[in-house]
């Protein structure tokens, strides 16, 4: 598998109540190795009748975004937008840079 370098993918995700939030942080955590993630973060962001809008945080050396979005559509996820990518040797941080008005 070529290494992607990717380390930090954010998500923004809608999903029905089930699965619950836990169950999906730990079936993204127990992927398989190859998939690279090292550690998952998922907020409640929005919830009404029928789903909920989450943000997911994805971590780890060499990710592989396509496994991880099928895994998440397995679980009934609909993925809206990526709304961060991290690459590179290192995090680098979004940094604010205010506006000159």
């Amino acid at each position: 598998m070529v290494d992607s370098n990717i380390k930090r993918i954010v998500l923004d995700v809608l999903k029905p109540h089930e699965p619950e939030l836990w169950y999906l942080a730990k079936e993204l955590a127990n992927m398989p190795s190859e998939v690279g993630i090292s550690g998952v973060n998922i907020t409640l962001m929005e919830i009404d009748a029928r789903t909920e809008s989450i943000k997911v945080t994805v971590e780890g050396q060499n990710l592989v975004y396509d496994i991880i979005k099928e895994k998440m559509r397995e679980m009934n996820c609909a993925i809206h937008s990526i709304d961060q990518v991290i690459a590179g040797k290192k995090i680098v941080e979004e940094v604010h840079v205010p506006d000159l008005d």
